[in-house]
């Protein structure tokens, strides 16, 4: 157990930055997930069948093709935030979300939306970029676990709130006719306000990161950055005019200084250009020049040395293989929970051979997701960094991966449940599968950002991780759905929940080859070991001693 002195030697937690980072990504669910309650209907409108059962088909492609386009650009944005930094990287993500989501609001056909989720998927790369800023801004293992629930707990916020903007605003010449009448630009493109509305939130984001979220790459973070300066002057600016009230306020309370110059607070808060604050690392003066002895030698840059170790590949084979059964799972539930028992139901022949579902409403499915979602909530918040900070990520992930079988093994008998029963099982089941999930991710982000053999490096692999994990993504539902089909017609209605359990034991194979690896890409290692009562702030900040080697030493 760690002593208190220890755990006062650890660098603070980089709150502000993580803050300013969750601001960035929730724009990204609100967007992403706000098409989900009227993607339906929204096909229906372009009138391209006149059979409903393929209205799903063709909404499934409409989804798909963010995911298809987003695995065909993931490595090029995580080497172009290698080398240009995470910072522009994001930003050109985000706005191009905003492009995406009001040109899908425009869609007058099939095509165009499909042409216009491309776009979105395309131009944004941040779901490996994000990973890698996270990695960058945790200089010390202990935050792990706080870190990574930090950015699933902030995409559970949009997938609720995303869903809820997408229903409540689209069609509003319907819904809201006095506020949006017939024969507006509203009424032509109906499903055109949720996505404005997306588009502004996203907008709200690349404010946000533009003046206020700061590089995280080694070689980047010197550089100068106008709009970070821009951020600075402007919190100066509100700073300033807070304690000018204070002090009107105060004048007549005996002691107060009035002479006081008011710009002594601006010049403290404010350091030169170029320079940045790093919360999460040792307070260095900005009198002690370049930090050059932070760069790698050239030796250790990633260009001339080996970027997928085989540690590094094993994590991203893990990811891929996750990302494959879990995504299944959520789109194959639903319909699962929709699926109408059959009117000629024929013998069940147990174990394996039977047929059923429970013939619920888009209502009742609704509610049940957006329960979930508040689930996955407030497990990330309560739960997840406790046990990964317990068990370690290593002990737990492999743990999740042996665990997965038994989920997908026993999800397709809720239907052979008694009928006032099968409630409670779904609810066991949806609490068993978000758990599991949200305790796997973070957990892989962590052995996938120790793997890496250079901070450097770390916008490249994960942009290969989010490649896979959106190629996977892709094909899992499209395989499963396929399955689920050919199972309602076989008799064996578990057939594709069992194949999903197969993939996750091919993933508990690959999960017990990964090994805990603790790599320090961006400080040098001093040559012995380093007594934390014998080294100044000085050593640290000039990269003779690493900050990581005295939380550890």
């Amino acid at each position: 157990m760690q002593s208190p002195t220890d755990a006062r030697r650890l660098p603070p937690f980089p709150k502000k930055q993580m803050l300013v980072l969750a601001i960035c990504r929730i724009c990204e669910p609100i967007a992403f997930m706000g098409i989900f309650p009227y993607i339906y209907y929204m096909v229906r409108d372009f009138q391209i069948t006149d059979d409903e059962s393929k209205i799903s088909l063709y909404a499934g492609l409409v989804t798909s093709a963010f995911t298809f386009a987003e695995f065909a650009t993931g490595l090029f944005w995580g080497r172009l935030s290698d080398r240009v930094g995470r910072k522009p990287v994001l930003l050109t993500g985000l706005i191009g979300t905003a492009i995406s989501v009001v040109a899908f609001g425009f869609a007058p056909n099939l095509l165009t939306a499909i042409i216009a989720r491309a776009i979105g998927g395309l131009l944004n790369g941040n779901m490996g970029v994000l990973q890698t800023t996270v990695a960058e801004l945790i200089t010390v293992k202990e935050h792990q676990p706080r870190a990574y629930t930090i950015m699933p707990v902030v995409w559970c916020l949009g997938s609720i709130v995303g869903p809820m903007i997408g229903g409540a605003l689209a069609r509003p010449c319907d819904s809201y006719p006095r506020l949006f009448p017939p024969g507006t630009i509203w009424d032509r493109y109906p499903y055109l306000l949720p996505n404005v509305f997306s588009a502004l939130v996203v907008l709200v984001g690349v404010a946000n990161g533009l003046l206020f979220l700061e590089e995280t790459h080694a070689e980047k973070k010197q550089k100068r950055d106008r709009g970070i300066e821009i951020g600075r002057w402007i919190l100066d600016r509100i700073s300033v005019s807070k304690l000018s009230d204070a002090k009107t306020s105060s004048r007549l309370q005996p002691g107060h200084d009035e002479e006081r110059p008011l710009l002594e607070v601006s010049d403290t808060q404010s350091p030169p250009p170029g320079y940045q604050t790093r919360e999460g690392s040792p307070s260095c003066s900005p009198r002690l020049g370049p930090l050059d002895d932070f760069k790698l030698p050239p030796q250790e840059r990633p260009e001339k040395a080996v970027i997928f170790t085989r540690q590094v590949v094993l994590n991203i084979m893990s990811f891929g293989i996750l990302a494959f059964h879990t995504m299944t799972f959520d789109q194959l539930f639903p319909i699962f929970l929709s699926t109408s028992p059959p009117a000629n139901k024929q013998p069940d022949h147990l174990p394996f051979k039977f047929v059923g579902g429970f013939g619920l409403d888009t209502q009742a499915n609704g509610i049940i997701l957006s329960l979930q979602g508040i689930y996955s909530l407030l497990i990330n918040v309560v739960l997840v960094p406790a046990v990964i900070k317990r068990l370690g990520a290593l002990r737990l992930f492999r743990l999740l991966t042996v665990a997965y079988f038994s989920l997908y093994l026993v999800t397709p008998y809720l239907v052979l449940l008694p009928e006032r029963h099968r409630m409670i099982g779904v609810a066991i089941i949806l609490v068993w599968k978000c758990t599991f999930a949200n305790m796997a991710y973070p957990s892989n982000a962590i052995l996938t950002a120790d793997s890496a053999p250079s901070h450097l490096a770390l916008g490249t692999i994960n942009g290969v991780a989010a490649s896979t994990a959106s190629l996977c993504r892709a094909f899992g539902p499209t395989l499963a759905g396929f399955l689920y089909a050919v199972g309602l017609k076989s008799g064996y209605s578990g057939l594709a929940w069992w194949c999903s359990g197969l993939v996750s034991i091919a993933g508990a194979v690959v999960a017990f080859k990964v090994k805990q690896q603790h790599h320090l890409p961006t400080e040098k290692r001093p040559s012995q070991p380093v007594d934390p009562e014998n080294v100044d702030s000085a050593q640290v900040c000039l990269g003779q001693v690493a900050p990581r080697d005295l939380t550890t030493a």
